[in-house]
């Protein structure tokens, strides 16, 4: 396992990270965590940079009531005992439709360098992917139906790892909120609950 110190340094390179033009600044990160478990969403809000925080705004009031539920973990421990990682970790903007922009794929790939380095000094047991885009990263383009509430083994950049999606908690999504979403978001969080290193960490 890393050192918090190796944690910080990897966290300071990506905070002055410049790769993508178009996204807006500063980069948001989670605590400098050194554990096995990685949650990855798909990229900050508008009001995430002006916290400091990944999920800072109502998506994450969603999210760590999740927790809060199934394991049972407050805010400030599921924030100290998961790292928190995102497919990109900059605002990508709004669209001119409203709504934010889902990053481009040129975005996506220059920010999966991010996302590698933290699984070869993490090493995660666990990889928690939040949403659509964050599913497709690990098990490529499926239904949520298909994926949300089953456990899967995957190789990802020659590290295998248990991947368990959870859908999006954005309001603007009913998909958790009705069925089948409601009763599959309820068996993934009992298998997040189940998991080893969820137990370890607790």
């Amino acid at each position: 396992m890393p050192t918090i110190a190796q944690v910080h340094h990897h966290l300071a390179e990506l905070q002055r990270c410049t790769r993508c033009p178009r996204m807006s600044k500063p980069v948001v990160v989670g605590r400098a965590v050194a554990g096995h478990i990685i949650l990855v969403g798909q990229a900050p809000g508008d009001k995430e940079p002006k916290l400091g925080r990944p999920f800072a705004w109502t998506a994450g009031r969603t999210l760590f009531k999740w927790f809060h539920d199934t394991p049972g973990w407050t805010e400030e421990e599921t924030r100290d005992r998961i790292y928190f990682a995102a497919v990109c970790r900059c605002f990508p903007g709004k669209k001119p439709t409203g709504g934010d922009r889902v990053p481009d794929e040129a975005e996506i790939a220059n920010c999966a360098h991010w996302l590698e380095r933290e699984f070869s000094l993490l090493r995660p047991r666990l990889v928690i992917p939040v949403g659509r885009l964050a599913i497709t990263q690990f098990l490529g383009e499926r239904p949520l139906a298909e994926v949300v509430g089953r456990s899967f083994r995957v190789t990802y950049h020659g590290h295998a790892v248990d991947v368990l999606p959870l859908p999006h908690p954005s309001g603007a999504s009913p998909w958790h909120r009705m069925e089948p979403g409601k009763t599959l978001l309820q068996e993934a969080l009992a298998l997040v609950a189940a998991h080893p290193a969820v137990r370890a960490a607790g």
